[in-house]
């Protein structure tokens, strides 16, 4: 599978936000991640729809909005109106049922749905919605600050998970050049990067170091 890079915003420089979208999108990147934090389910705050509309003003690459927020299915409109192509929601806060009605509502609208978990979250809680979401999203650090580093033990849930799902594995956390081999020869093909990309004087070349990390 194509390894694709995602470049996480909420590494970039808010003061210049825009720039910094460009910037990356220049250098190669496939998507753009935004985490969307409420200070409930994550013990931090970050952006809502408002922001999400202007950077969709900013940038053609396709938006993966990773909401960790409690109860998402009240926000999911909001989101997609304000630009979102991919919605990511996370298993510790929606039942099964909730999964499904996200996945026939998103569908009609052509938006990918993903499902996260965190490290601690064992694979089988998610066994029952395989075949509901269109990608999954493994966190590889603790949700809800930028900057930590990759926790080693989410390797063998990747590739079990591997075994089992064929399609798009993300990983999101702590991802540079060394830990996306590792991420990639386990079987991820979606690597969601930071601080490594946004703090990286040649940014292009930090892309490109993910994409060909072996």
């Amino acid at each position: 599978m194509r390894i694709k890079v995602a470049p996480s915003i909420l590494s970039a420089d808010f003061s210049c936000l825009d720039r910094e979208i460009r910037k990356v999108e220049r250098s190669g990147a496939d998507m753009l991640h935004i985490d969307v934090m409420d200070g409930h389910f994550v013990p931090n705050l970050t952006i809502g729809p408002a922001v999400i509309k202007s950077i969709r003003r900013v940038t053609r690459l396709p938006l993966d909005v990773h909401l960790m927020i409690e109860k998402p299915q009240k926000f999911v409109d909001s989101f997609v109106r304000a630009g979102s192509d991919m919605i990511t929601v996370h298993i510790e806060t929606v039942s099964k049922s909730t999964l499904k009605n996200l996945k026939n509502k998103l569908k009609k609208q052509g938006i990918r749905l993903g499902v996260s978990l965190n490290p601690q979250t064992p694979l089988a809680k998610i066994k029952g919605v395989l075949e509901l979401v269109d990608f999954i999203l493994v966190m590889s650090v603790n949700p809800g600050f930028g900057g930590q580093e990759f926790i080693p033990a989410v390797l063998p849930k990747i590739k079990e998970l591997r075994s089992k799902f064929k399609g798009d594995i993300c990983v999101d956390g702590g991802v540079n050049d060394k830990v996306a081999a590792e991420l990639i020869r386990s079987g991820a093909n979606i690597l969601a990067a930071g601080s490594y990309i946004f703090g990286a004087k040649n940014t292009k070349q930090a892309i490109e170091r993910i994409r060909n990390a072996s």
